[in-house]
């Protein structure tokens, strides 16, 4: 046995967080702090699509076990509770395959994963205080709670009944693309008509959370008054579903400010999120508000311009450099609601010319 840790020379150690596009990124900090501090452990992740993607070629990640929770959650909305009960069999019987784990790191803190762990048949279950939704009942151990409130240091408590200490964190996401990337965004752009050589402004309009975000005319009025350099082209990103409302946002520009709708496009459900990635990092700044391609900036070293309504930077922004933030000034900012009581009002409250002298300022630097 380690005797600073009391686990085996070479743990098997499964980590569980399962969806949502920027929390897996960050989850990425503690399976890197983790293989510093155990380099000889071995490292399982419990991920469900789309976002296992962002996984692959990780070289803190020993091996992905990719179950879809999408299929469960479905079920359960729709009271199929044979078939919700199938699929955590299939989770089980999974989990089983890759067995004995040393130790079980749930991050994620619901009770979905909280069963999951239990589904593991391991002895040792850390948890972390967030959530919970009854999660604590499943777990032999929580973590230690602290007074920071950002997701990567609060996920980071995991490892510390394990003897790391938060004094040896070091920051970064991790996320690895493919050894052609720079030949596939060259090539993705061409063939849309943009030319890689020229700055990209890369505009993200959308989150799933309806509330984070401004409408598509607010984005196009905040873009009309943006002095947007010379030579900079339009690009927006996005999921299938964004199309209607990237397609509202250029129609007001070509209406208000056509010279800056010239060339704009939309690439919207044409990549997947590792691809998505690679189009990030050859651009030249990313606007958006907080959301997952937010991070997958970060993780790709591209600087970004970020709006913030009912989340904070402080809690859920990019720990490195060459990343700025817009806060909304509005009385109840920060209330990490998924659904505004107000009809958006924080997003609303955002002073547009102010937000683009900002961002005009930002532009002319690049």
């Amino acid at each position: 046995m380690n005797n600073s840790t009391g686990l085996p020379p070479r743990p098997r150690i499964l980590l569980i967080r399962l969806s949502a596009i920027g929390d897996v990124l960050h989850a990425t900090s503690v399976a890197h702090n983790l293989k510093l501090f155990l380099p000889d452990a071995r490292l399982f992740w419990l991920c469900s699509p789309p976002a296992d993607d962002l996984l692959r070629g990780n070289p803190d990640v020993d091996e992905i076990l990719s179950w879809d929770r999408r299929e469960f959650d479905k079920a359960v909305a729709g009271h199929k509770f044979g078939k919700a009960f199938n699929s955590l069999r299939a989770a089980r019987r999974l989990l089983r395959e890759h067995s004995p784990f040393d130790v079980v790191l749930d991050i994620q803190g619901l009770l979905l994963t909280g069963i999951l762990s239990l589904l593991t048949g391991c002895q040792h279950r850390i948890g972390i205080h967030e959530r919970h939704e009854g999660n604590p009942f499943f777990m032999t151990e929580m973590a230690p709670d602290i007074a920071d409130p950002h997701k990567i240091r609060r996920y980071l408590t995991a490892l510390m009944p394990l003897g790391w200490q938060q004094e040896d964190f070091v920051p970064g996401t991790v996320l690895a693309l493919a050894p052609d990337w720079e030949s596939y965004a060259h090539n993705f752009w061409q063939s849309h008509g943009i030319v890689p050589q020229k700055p990209i402004l890369m505009v993200n309009l959308r989150t799933t959370w309806p509330d984070k975000h401004l409408t598509p005319k607010a984005f196009g009025q905040l873009l009309e008054h943006t002095d947007i350099p010379e030579g900079f082209q339009l690009v927006f990103p996005g999921a299938p579903g964004d199309k209607p409302c990237i397609e509202e946002t250029i129609s007001y520009l070509k209406e208000k400010a056509p010279d800056k709708a010239s060339g704009a496009i939309c690439i919207a459900g044409e990549t997947s999120l590792r691809e998505l990635a690679a189009l990030i990092k050859s651009a030249s700044l990313l606007l958006t508000c907080d959301t997952g391609p937010l991070y997958l900036a970060e993780a790709v070293g591209t600087p970004t311009f970020s709006l913030w309504g009912p989340t904070l930077p402080t809690i859920y922004g990019p720990l490195s450099p060459g990343h700025h933030f817009y806060i909304s000034p509005h009385e109840c900012t920060a209330c990490c609601k998924t659904k505004c009581p107000k009809g958006n009002a924080c997003m609303e409250a955002m002073p547009l010319h102010e937000v683009a002298k900002k961002l005009s300022a930002l532009l002319d630097k690049l």
